[in-house]
């Protein structure tokens, strides 16, 4: 697993030469959120597509 400061360069590796601070901002932002999603659904799970289509299926249109 990479370290935070690879994933920083290998972000700005990949950024265009012209963006801007906020694009960088968002985009680590992005990265952040991806990660803790990853986390949480390693230590508590996650649901099937059957699970999930059964507890929404009041909103799902057929």
């Amino acid at each position: 697993m990479p370290t935070v400061k690879e994933e920083v360069k290998l972000l700005l590796d990949t950024l265009p030469d012209d963006c801007s601070l906020e694009d960088v901002q968002y985009h680590l932002y992005v990265i952040e959120k991806i990660q803790h999603g990853v986390q949480v659904a390693e230590a508590e799970g996650t649901f099937s597509q059957l699970e999930v289509e059964g507890r929404l299926k009041k909103w799902l249109i057929e």
